[in-house]
């Protein structure tokens, strides 16, 4: 893959497996700017230092990314789940000082490893209950809450030495549906966007925020072309009207939104023509040449101007030079304390919705767990209430009710006669993930608690779920490790974890 440094200069590659492959090597050679790790690529913490400084022995100033959000998107944990709660659990505690600790635990562990740009934080804002993809990776539904929050996260992890990405640039949160598997369209005006969805994009950027990340979404009031293909919205808008003048990197382009593959390359092309500085190319080798060929074609034919392509490729040097991993880690970003993984716990137990009768089982319980997977294109947590409640109170029962990738989401539900027979003569937990815009979860709810109407439920999404509940509602906020471990710990009666624990008021956390 040879072609010019700037061209180079302007791409995120991915690659399958925990071992880089001999091509991607020989790619970093020739000046690519870097690459995005998941949670395939990363099996440990001394693997993950190992690989990284592979990479950079063949280009030192590559960047090394990932999502890692905390809360349901993790990549460094996700063997485990996160040991952070995600960011509707933090705007619910609304503790701007906890969350720019958990961002700079976040970010020290991303240090620790070489990495040194984080794919977070998420600043959109939920102001659509039927979200299928945003939900509790958004602070909440309020912008000015949500906007408070993104700049204590930027704030937190960039001091650390890495840099933080503010996205999905300019709202994904209005949308319905998920841009891993369609494009979404919103009708608002960029006057109601201004007062809503760009409040958390203007206090990143306030707050020195080093990337902006695209939304694979479209609004047709501003312009008919999705976020991450339009001018208008990133040149016009972001750079112009916001003043923006960091790296803008796309979302992933392999997402069905823009759907770029080794057939087509033409939201690559886009893309960098509207004003991205840094596109996070489609998985698979091919895919990433036909990016790279179609690429050199635009330029070759003018529809990317060179001096775009030199434009972009500066920048992305520029926030290399300044996100550059310390040789010796800072002792200050590597104090036990920044990262203690009891700030994360501490935090989970303060965000949860504990409503009437929740609290202390008097017994090991059966437990229903379909407090899985939130989308199917996004990795299913590793931790679960059932496994959890497993480890506190021996005797506890149940079934792991899960959505394999790829499928539909839907569940066969017929065996919840039996399972509910055995549940019989015990407490009975129900766990949900947003069951308010799931059918199958919905009717879950309604056999389960019209047979057991003493049933506890957990609800490991936003708070929505609240209203199909009995008397007895747990919220977690999230189903990271640490929030679940929270639920999980208060449930067993575990004293010593509910020290810290106060009642959230649900309200003002849906809009």
């Amino acid at each position: 893959m040879r072609t010019n440094d700037d061209l180079n200069g302007c791409l995120l590659a991915r690659f399958r497996g925990p071992s880089a492959p001999a091509w991607l090597l020989r790619w970093l050679d020739d000046g690519l700017a870097g690459v995005v790790l998941f949670a395939e690529n990363i099996t440990g913490a001394e693997q993950v230092r190992s690989l990284v400084s592979e990479l950079r022995a063949h280009n030192p100033r590559a960047l090394v990314a990932a999502d890692e959000e905390g809360g349901i998107v993790t990549r460094m944990e996700a063997a485990v789940g996160s040991s952070f709660p995600g960011n509707a659990a933090l705007g619910a505690v609304d503790d701007l000082a906890a969350t720019s600790r958990v961002a700079r635990g976040i970010g020290a562990m991303l240090a620790a490893g070489g990495l040194n740009l984080e794919l977070a934080p998420v600043a959109d804002v939920a102001s659509n209950p039927d979200n299928p993809v945003i939900g509790v990776r958004s602070f909440g539904a309020d912008p000015e809450r949500v906007a408070a929050h993104t700049a204590a996260f930027v704030t937190g992890v960039q001091a650390c030495g890495v840099a933080a990405c503010a996205k999905h640039f300019p709202g994904h949160g209005r949308t319905g549906v998920d841009s891993h598997l369609e494009l979404g369209s919103v009708a608002a005006s960029l006057a109601e966007l201004a007062d809503s969805d760009l409040v958390p994009f203007r206090a990143a950027i306030a707050a020195g925020v080093r990337t902006v990340m695209t939304a694979h979404v479209r609004f047709p009031a501003v312009d008919d072309k999705p976020a991450t293909i339009s001018r208008r919205w990133l040149t016009e808008v972001l750079r112009g009207e916001l003043g923006f003048a960091g790296v803008i990197i796309t979302d992933a382009l392999d997402m069905a939104a823009i759907g770029d593959s080794a057939e087509s390359a033409a939201g690559a092309v886009g893309a960098l023509a509207a004003g991205a500085d840094l596109l996070c190319l489609s998985a698979g080798r091919a895919a990433q040449q036909r990016a790279v060929s179609a690429l050199e074609a635009a330029v070759a034919d003018g529809s990317v101007s060179r001096r775009r392509i030199a434009e972009a490729a500066e920048r992305v040097r520029a926030l290399a030079d300044w996100a550059r991993p310390a040789l010796v880690p800072d002792p200050e970003v590597a104090d036990p304390e920044v990262a203690d993984p009891e700030v994360g716990r501490c935090l989970a137990r303060r965000s949860l919705v504990i409503t009437g009768s929740a609290g202390m089982l008097p017994a090991p319980p059966y437990v229903l767990d379909a407090g899985g997977r939130m989308s199917v294109q996004l990795e299913d947590s590793a931790a679960s209430l059932l496994g959890l409640l497993r480890d506190r109170l021996p005797g506890t029962e149940g079934v792991r009710l899960t959505v394999p990738a790829g499928e539909a989401d839907d569940a066969d539900l017929t065996g919840l006669g039996s399972w509910l027979a055995a549940a019989a003569g015990r407490p009975l937990v129900l766990v949900v993930r947003d069951a308010h815009r799931r059918p199958w979860q919905r009717e879950l709810l309604r056999r389960a608690l019209a047979a057991r109407p003493d049933a506890v439920v957990v609800g490991t999404g936003t708070a929505h779920d609240r209203e199909l509940a009995g008397p007895a509602y747990l919220g977690t906020l999230g189903a990271s490790r640490a929030s679940l471990t929270a639920a999980a710990d208060l449930l067993a009666g575990n004293t010593s974890a509910t020290s810290c624990v106060p009642n959230v008021n649900i309200t003002n956390l849906c809009p």
